[in-house]
């Protein structure tokens, strides 16, 4: 969200023209001024120290060259159906940075003499471990059988040597069946927990090696018999080593433990709510994909090891508890103490065990034979009905769909107070956020849309609005920094970063691409074949390509196809020459920067589908041709204006055409734009902006397809067109470059003014225009267009005298909120609604107009409190993060922030998380100078192979660097054509003037 008012905010010193390198600290100082805001004054301690990158009115080329300085819930149909590799994680990991002096001494000569002593005493040890304990420090590691270990070999916390090597399990030892008995304290925040594990040893060994994490193990037993065990902190692996080897059969396993509540947001985590009266709540949930489970139960805990699970949840009266099958009894035991215990699950992985221990309430239904139940704390039980009748009906839905009926009696959906993620898909027991759940009675179309989405994604792990799905994980996909769908992972925090739009939104829209591809129903009757045949058990890719080969008529290996997209990362660039009726065809790995590329000779067999100004809209309009190799030639049987390939965009590629090409499309559009679908036009936005930034088309391009825009007036389009317009404003705005900004407004304000103007402020029931309305009014009072926020201040204005009764339409009420807030009564009036709201829309909407103020003492304040979360939830900060940043005025003193915290942030969140990408992502993305590159890069360094090595840091550093590269090439270009844009703006209201 870009700043409402045209005055910027005060600017660090550190920004201040010609200061940039005065001595005094960055020190806000409160004590100067009582702000109307309730912000104490020891709130706010953090000083930014190293925002020396950009002055205010100084462009880059100022400067010496030695002074130069991105939910609700993931798509897992993509991913599920993907062969999910999966390994440890690691506790969340601190990393401590290294602050360098900038200078370097002579060594003294004692120093010296100390160094090579030590250097002795590591070649003795490293002599020790290669002679005495046969490691090498190699990929082979250890000599041992199938050792694939990338470190020497594991010490045990006793310094006794770990009997296993590898980040994997071993498979000789495979779980039956866990009994376990909980019973955690939500007073101490602790929990004592007994877990019987029924193990099958498929191949005689000594050892029995399983996950544990942050656990103390009290006593273990095997057969009966006290044993002990050993523990790999580093692998979060325990192992219990027998004297003799333990023949083919079934054995019992008895571990007794203690743990604390997480205070993160996975394992078995605490979490807690202010209910109305102000009293302060907690509960205690879990959330363990993708390697959690070992958090709360010694587990196998990779999802191979399929087992049944029992649970037995003990607690307070005053609670009720959950887990993924129903109720069998409860039991009262002593001290006002109850146990209840659940029915026998079904074959599952430990990832999807799920319990809930909290004060809920609940809503049920019956559909078919399963119970259906939605929970929410009490005081929003107003707000779950919407949630039980989308739930029902979709459950309905699913039974018939795939021919197969839910396989459980019971079927809850909970929302959590605290829940980082969107959902999670546990087996019987659904959690959710509570955005993503709870529908009020003022909840827009929009938000119900919301919640219907992510519970039919947890459902059945599908989603239908793929436009928007496929356009961001093309543009993370075209990056070096991508990877394959199928891929191997090494390390937790590799599993962690496999939870992206990559392996979601790429996986999904493969899957839609095939299924375009296929006819007559074919797809969901291979899905329906796949989902029968491999129910409950272990898959790989190949096996659903193999069940759609089988109900499919075409001549065409789906395994053979498929495969091409999900070995190779990335997706093809098809280029089109035609001539006369004969059009070359030639397809290559699209890369944002090419000149980094490591591989080009990807090929990718491209179902290639394409429409003529002959028959360009409807479905049977579409041809279809496949192109597996580099190059190929269609034969068009007559002649054309034009062809537009990819129909609809179900492809997973992008095209470009030749200048022709190019020219034929955009002159056709101009003419009617109705001769393309909405998805086409939206589609050649997207395509010839990616297309630009790779360098293979000019701006100028761009803008003459944009030149239509005049016309355009569905949702598709015009939303594709603004996201990309906005972001360049925004670059242009952090590069200071305030008179191109100036005249990108005046731009946006040409081009979609008119719509701008004529948009409604009253309610409105269609989705789609919720949806094109609140994308043009939100650009338009970001940039003060029109009376925009003249119109949004008195509709705030409105609401808050009423008392809420007067209505802000709920897809309007972000934009509202943001103008708000750019007053100090108007930011504290929105603070006080935020603490006391129990509506989780507008609750969200509420923290992202807090976080949009242009007043650095308030945006330092709610950094801080949303990371230790004392008033704003500590699962919010990524997203206050992300609306900071999009403006001026913070998101340099975010990037501070994100480097000044970095051991708490990684605290709070698991390295390599969906969270921790989207913190990167937002502090970075749009930096494009060279200063900056070298500052990211110094900082992410600094934090050793851990930070360094996360795949979110080179898309970070590859995305700098793609920003600097698009700014070089085009800001002349921008500089003289929108010069001539306002001249003949001015021309025309000279005119206008002269006539009157």
């Amino acid at each position: 969200m870009e700043t409402f008012e045209s005055e910027r905010a005060p600017l660090p010193r550190n920004m201040i023209e010609n200061s940039m390198f005065e001595e005094e600290p960055d020190v806000v100082d409160l004590a100067t001024e009582s702000p109307s805001y309730p912000i104490d004054s020891d709130d706010v301690v953090y000083e930014p120290r190293s925002s020396r990158l950009l002055v205010r009115g100084l462009g880059e080329n100022d400067l010496d060259e030695d002074e130069e300085d991105y939910e609700s819930s993931a798509r897992l149909l993509g991913m599920s159906f993907m062969n999910r590799s999966s390994n440890q994680r690691s506790a969340a990991s601190s990393y401590t940075r290294q602050q360098h002096s900038g200078s370097c001494s002579k060594p003294s000569t004692k120093t010296m003499v100390a160094g090579g002593v030590v250097l002795v005493l590591v070649a003795s040890m490293l002599m020790v471990f290669y002679f005495l304990l046969g490691c090498t420090f190699t990929t082979a590691g250890c000599q041992k059988p199938n050792s694939t270990m990338d470190s020497i070999c594991p010490i045990s916390t006793n310094g006794k040597l770990f009997p296993w090597a590898e980040l994997r399990l071993p498979p000789s030892v495979q779980p039956v069946h866990y009994s376990i008995s909980l019973h955690p304290n939500l007073t101490l925040m602790t929990f004592q927990g007994s877990v019987s594990i029924l193990v099958q040893v498929l191949h005689e060994t000594k050892n029995i090696v399983l996950h544990s994490s942050d656990m103390n193990i009290i006593k273990a037993t095997f057969e009966g018999k006290e044993v002990h065990f050993l523990e790999c902190k580093p692998w979060q692996q325990i192992a219990f080593k027998f004297p003799e080897d333990l023949k083919k059969g079934q054995y019992v396993l008895n571990i007794n433990y203690t743990a604390n509540l997480s205070s993160n947001f996975d394992g078995f985590y605490n979490s807690s709510y202010v209910d109305t009266n102000g009293i302060k709540r907690v509960l205690a949930a879990t959330q363990f994909e993708p390697l959690a489970a070992r958090k709360a139960f010694p587990c196998f805990d990779e999802p191979a090891f399929k087992s049944t699970f029992t649970i037995k949840m003990t607690r307070e009266s005053k609670y009720i508890s959950l887990s993924n099958m129903p109720k069998v009894k409860t039991t009262d035991l002593k001290n006002g103490l109850q146990e209840d215990e659940f029915e026998k699950s079904v074959k599952m992985s430990t990832y999807l065990v799920a319990f809930i221990v909290a004060d809920f309430i609940s809503v049920s239904n019956n559909v078919s034979k399963t119970t259906v139940s939605v929970y929410a704390v009490p005081d929003k039980k107003e707000e779950v009905q919407y949630a039980l009748d989308t739930a029902c009906k979709l459950l309905k839905f699913y039974n018939t769909f795939f021919v197969k009926h839910y396989p459980l009696s019971k079927l809850d959906l909970v929302a959590i107070p605290d829940f980082l993620a969107g959902a999670m898909e546990n087996w019987g027991l659904i959690t959710f956020r509570e955005t993503t759940l709870l529908v009020g009675s003022n909840s827009s179309s929009i938000d119900k849309q919301l919640v219907t989405s992510v519970i039919a994604h947890e459902l059945a792990h599908q989603d239908t609005e793929f436009l928007n799905v496929r356009f961001k994980a093309l543009a993370k996909d075209a990056l070096n920094s991508s990877h394959p769908l199928s891929t191997v992972v090494s390390t937790p925090e590799q599993v962690e970063e496999m939870f992206d739009s990559v392996s979601y939104e790429k996986g999904a829209s493969i899957l839609l691409m095939l299924n375009a591809t296929l006819t007559d129903g074919e797809f969901p009757k291979g899905v329906i074949e796949y989902l029968q045949k491999y129910n409950l058990s272990n898959t790989e890719s190949e096996d659903l390509w193999n069940s759609l080969s089988q109900v499919s008529k075409q001549n065409l290996s789906v395994s053979e196809m498929m495969n091409t997209w999900t070995v190779h990362k990335g997706f093809p660039l098809v280029t089109v020459k035609r001539s006369g009726t004969q059009v070359t065809l030639t397809q290559e790995h699209f890369l944002l920067n090419a000149e980094n590329s490591t591989d080009d000779s990807s090929l990718w067999h491209i179902p290639l589908t394409y429409v003529t100004d002959k028959c360009s809209v409807l479905s049977s309009c579409k041809q279809l041709f496949h192109l597996k190799d580099k190059t190929a030639t269609l034969n068009l049987p007559d002649q054309v204006k034009w062809l537009k390939f990819n129909f609809r965009s179900d492809g997973f590629y992008i095209v470009h055409y030749d200048e022709e090409g190019w020219k034929d499309l955009i002159d056709a559009l101009k003419e009617d734009v109705n001769v393309l679908t909405c998805k086409d036009r939206a589609a050649l936005i997207n395509n010839i902006f990616a297309l630009s930034r790779s360098g293979k088309v000019s701006f100028r391009q761009v803008l003459n397809l944009m030149d239509y825009m005049r016309n355009e007036t569905e949702t598709a389009p015009l939303t594709e067109a603004l996201f990309q317009l906005g972001q360049i404003y925004r670059l242009l705005d952090k590069r200071s470059e305030l008179n191109l900004a100036s005249r990108m407004t005046s731009y946006i304000e040409d081009h979609f003014g008119s719509l701008m103007e004529r948009e409604s402020w009253d309610l409105e029931t269609s989705v789609s225009k919720m949806t094109l309305r609140s994308a043009l009014l939100e650009m338009a009072c970001s940039l003060n267009i029109h009376n925009c926020t003249t119109q949004a201040k008195h509709l705030f204005d409105q609401w808050f005298t009423s008392n809420k009764t007067s209505q802000i339409p709920s897809d309007l009420m972000r934009t509202v909120f943001k103008v708000a807030a750019q007053t100090d009564e108007g930011w504290g009036k929105l603070l006080d609604v935020y603490k006391h709201s129990i509506n989780d829309p507008e609750k969200r909407k509420t923290l992202e107009a807090l976080a949009s103020t242009q007043d650095v003492r308030k945006i330092i304040w709610i950094l801080q409190k949303s990371l230790d979360g004392s008033e704003i939830q500590t699962q919010e900060f990524p997203l206050v993060m992300k609306t900071i940043c999009k403006n001026f005025a913070g998101y340099l003193y975010a990037w501070d922030f994100v480097k000044e915290n970095w051991d708490k942030i990684t605290q709070k969140f698991p390295v390599g998380s969906f969270a921790i990408q989207s913190i990167i992502m937002s502090a970075t993305s749009q930096f494009s100078t060279k200063t900056h590159l070298v500052e990211a890069q110094n900082f992410f360094t600094s934090l050793g192979t851990k930070g360094s090595q996360m795949r979110i840091v080179q898309e970070a550093i590859e995305t700098i660097q793609l920003n600097m590269r698009w700014m070089e090439n085009n800001l002349n270009t921008l500089q003289s054509w929108l010069l001539g844009l306002l001249r003949k703006v001015l021309i025309n209201i000279l005119m206008h003037f002269l006539m009157f």
